[in-house]
């Protein structure tokens, strides 16, 4: 990059760094640096929550997505927007959370189940959250090395050292000094100035990629030359689309209905709101936060789309050819990096650089291609065998006769192998265009099938960084930078944070027994802390990804996502919910997204050359090919050496699946004889309440049906209203029932065609979403601003409460103890089971109706 990008970049982390020491002061004890005092207002938790979402990371998993699928498999996502609308605008497990007072999903689960499951599941959940997060500084570092053009390797002192290594070991030490400093202070602060700071930093960028390239001429030609099946555009022509496709679209809708609350990565801002209204509404405006932000990325992955694939862009020193033989040596110095390799690697990349295959490199594909043909012939013959089985199944039934087989497998004909080979025009140049990246990698592959694979996914991630450095000029270049640094390090500092407090409040503090001073506390949250980070740190420089991101994300989320959503969403909502469900739930789920790691880890080195070597691959294919069947083409299971069967949306759905059912069935066998929980008590409602305004539910009538199924309650103002019915008909009205419903009744009667669907999403993605950047931009800059100065002035005000820790006293927070004592008229039982507890305090209050008291300041 330019010294003006460096500048650029340089001046945006000063003033992040500058707020971070500003605010770090205000840390009094642990509820400060776990929570931010819980003083947060809508705005700071919407900006910085969003900021803190989308990490680099994020960006590259969706340019994966964008870059295979484009638009056309998210079109269907909108089946299910009328639920997301009510689970948005209700506060769905959001509010009950909050309500709850938990610092961590570690606490409110044993004050809802039991100590020991809050140990369990705090193991679970650090374990897949911090190897979930562990590849997060391997892909936001090669980002910004590929996209800035370093080096792959830098020598310092006579040693040489991945540059991306020391990319990552800069970027985790300045998150590990911003969350160390103040924890959810410092962190919601800076994610909340950063995501500020990116603002107008979006308007630039798209405003630039707007006047360089044309939609219609530049942009819509290329992303309409795909093979049928695979439309990038058109929703009804997916059906050929492997693993981003219709059944992970519903598998994304299933989880996000179950796992509302389950993913703790950002657990500080789900608990910082001044109270559990001001937590719902900071959600409700994340449907407007969006504006510049997700339009850009959208238009980035197209236009790089665009311009690798349209031949009108390939010739030149800057065009696509020269960027994706850019990218291919790059990718091959980076991944064979071992020194046996340097020979093999060496040739690849002269390969790359020339197009002379040298007789060494010839011997390399010619080992590559024996094992292929072999693995064609394994092929072959497996399909033979499954459908002579087909046929005998038939003859059984009486449909049809069988002949005998024949003693060997006939070879196919001249045209079973023209038909077999047949693809498409489009299909055919894109294959031509990215040549030279297969044959490096079959010559990788004789050498170390591992870094094959790896080689293959690193192209792919960074396939669209590299063409965006291609494209973007000096200035253009910094500010596109300095927008992908805040990404990565605010990401950073909310994973650390969240991961090593989860470590010390639902594992170690649990398991001590007795308090921590509020100092040892901090300094063990800190240790944790950079536990983590030094974790993290070695994870990414070591392992080699395999698949996408966002699959990889899917299966190591699966640990803790694949049981816990039943037992939190039935925690907050059915009294009903017992301890041996949340147990069975959680460990099933955790237990099946583990095999599945293995599986997909194992399975090209170890696993399918154990099948082969004792002649299992025929049967476990016959096997596959069945159970999946009547899926076909959307799922669609057949043996390959080279990936498991199986992917992880698979893996996830099957998971879910099965732990809600053993939740819901166990805690119904559990609860018989009418044992049910205080929920109440751990809701802070009615006798308990403690802060914020108390919900008056008047009688439902006509008139108030639809207020209440939005959410609107005695607590909203009116502009909140405002708020909640601009939601609600935009999200219904015109994303549900005109984007959605009206498009697909539409397109049933008389189809668009490709043409059609292109000015449709250039309509929707581009000049609507403009038009709700424009103002978004203007009214969260202000609304962020006011509520970031809002917060340091009330964290001026709070006082410090040691008993606010996050322990747990028999079902009840450390806090709320005496609140609950004074109430019952009854001693919390450290030692009570949960439904005992509750049945206990019941019938020894003889206050029922009493007022409650003062509770301590929080």
């Amino acid at each position: 990059m330019h010294w003006i990008d460096w500048l650029v970049v340089a001046a945006g982390m000063a003033i992040v760094i500058a707020i971070g020491l500003r605010t770090q002061r205000y840390v009094r004890g642990v509820a400060d640096f776990l929570t931010a005092g819980r003083v947060a207002g809508r705005y700071v938790l919407c900006v910085a929550g969003a900021e803190a979402a989308m990490g680099l990371v994020s960006l590259v998993a969706m340019y994966e997505v964008y870059y295979k699928s484009g638009f056309a498999y998210g079109f269907w996502g909108a089946v299910a927007s009328p639920l997301f609308i009510v689970l948005s605008l209700t506060g769905y497990c959001v509010y009950r959370f909050r309500e709850t007072r938990a610092m961590t999903m570690g606490q409110f689960l044993e004050m809802r189940y039991s100590r020991r499951f809050r140990i369990c599941a705090g193991i679970l959940q650090s374990i897949s959250g911090i190897v979930n997060y562990a590849i997060f500084p391997a892909v936001g570092a090669r980002f910004l090395v590929y996209f800035c053009d370093l080096p792959v390797e830098t020598t310092i002192g006579g040693w040489v050292f991945p540059t991306f290594a020391l990319a990552m070991a800069a970027f985790l030490g300045l998150a590990l000094v911003i969350a160390c400093l103040g924890g959810q202070i410092t962190i919601m602060a800076t994610d909340c100035i950063q995501g500020l700071l990116s603002y107008p930093m979006y308007v630039v960028v798209v405003l630039f990629f707007f006047t360089r390239f044309s939609w219609s001429r530049d942009i819509a030609p290329a992303l309409l030359d795909r093979p049928p099946g695979q439309s990038l555009i058109n929703p009804f022509d997916i059906t050929a689309l492997r693993d981003f496709n219709l059944f992970a679209v519903l598998v994304g809708i299933v989880g996000n209905v179950v796992n509302r609350m389950g993913w703790s990565g950002s657990q500080g801002y789900n608990c910082a709101a001044r109270n559990a209204h001001e937590q719902k509404m900071g959600a409700v405006l994340g449907t407007w936060r969006a504006g510049f932000s997700t339009m850009m990325y959208v238009l980035l992955a197209v236009v790089a789309f665009a311009y690798l694939n349209s031949d009108k862009f390939q010739g030149g020193p800057t065009g696509a050819v020269a960027c994706r033989t850019d990218l291919a040596v790059k990718a091959a110095e980076d991944v064979v990096s071992a020194p046996h390799l340097r020979e093999a690697r060496d040739l690849v990349v002269d390969y790359l650089k020339t197009g002379t295959i040298t007789p060494e490199l010839q011997t390399m594909l010619d080992k590559t291609a024996a094992i292929k043909a072999q693995e064609e012939a394994d092929r072959a013959r497996l399909r033979y065998a499954a459908e002579r089985e087909a046929e005998q199944a038939k003859a059984a039934a009486g449909d049809t006769a069988v002949e005998e087989a024949p003693e060997e497998t006939k070879a196919p004909t001249a045209e079973e192998i023209a038909r077999a080979a047949a693809i498409s025009d489009a299909e055919a140049r894109h294959l031509a265009r990215e040549a030279r990246m297969r044959t490096a990698q079959d010559a990788i592959r004789a050498v170390d099938p591992g870094a094959s694979q790896t080689f293959a996914t690193i192209f792919g991630q960074m396939r669209v960084p590299i063409a965006l450095r291609y494209l973007m000029p000096i200035g253009i270049t910094g500010l596109f930078c300095a927008i992908c640094v805040f990404l990565l390090v605010s990401t950073d500092t909310t994973y650390l944070h969240s991961w090593g407090s989860i470590l010390v409040q639902d594992v170690i503090l649990p398991i001590r027994g007795k308090p921590f001073t509020p100092k040892q506390q901090l300094r063990l949250l800190r240790m944790l802390i950079g536990f983590v980070a030094v974790f993290a740190f070695f994870f990414s420089w070591f392992f080699g990804q395999v698949d996408y991101i966002s699959m990889f994300f899917t299966i190591t989320g699966a640990i803790w996502l694949g049981g816990s959503g039943p037992c939190i969403v039935g925690g907050l909502y059915w009294k009903r919910g017992a301890t041996a469900g949340a147990w069975a739930s959680l460990i099933f789920g955790s237990t099946m997204a583990l095999t599945g790691i293995i599986l997909q880890k194992l399975w090209v080195p170890k696993l399918y050359p154990w099948l082969y070597e004792h002649g299992k691959v025929d049967a476990i294919a016959v096997w596959l090919e069945r159970l999946s069947g009547p899926f076909e083409p959307i799922i669609k299971w057949r043996m390959s050496s080279e990936k498991f069967p199986i992917n992880s949306v698979e893996i996830y759905a099957f998971t879910l699946l099965i732990s809600i059912s053993l939740y819901v069935v166990i805690s119904l066998i559990s609860s018989r004889g009418g044992k049910v929980f205080n929920m109440d008590r751990m809701l802070h409602r009615g006798k308990y309440h403690r802060e914020g305004l108390e919900i008056k539910h008047p009688p439902l009538t006509l008139r108030s049906v639809l207020p209440r199924l939005i959410g609107i309650d005695s607590q909203y103002t009116r502009g909140d209203k405002i708020l909640a019915w601009s939601v609600f008909i935009w999200s219904f009205g015109w994303g549900f029932l005109c984007c959605f419903v009206g498009v697909a009744i539409w397109n049933t009667i008389s189809p668009w065609g490709n043409a059609g669907w292109s000015r449709w999403f250039f309509f929707t993605h581009f000049v609507l979403a403009g038009i709700i950047g424009v103002v978004s931009t203007i009214w969260f800059t202000i609304g962020g601003t006011r509520d970031l100065l809002q917060l340091i002035r009330d964290l001026e005000k709070i006082d410090e409460n040691v008993l606010d820790d996050g322990r747990v006293v028999g079902h009840v927070s450390a806090d709320d103890v005496q609140l609950v004592e004074r109430v019952d008229h009854a001693k919390v039982d450290p030692s009570a089971p949960a439904a005992e507890a509750a049945e206990a305090a019941e019938a020894e209050s003889s206050a029922e109706g009493a007022t409650p008291p003062t509770p301590p300041k929080a």
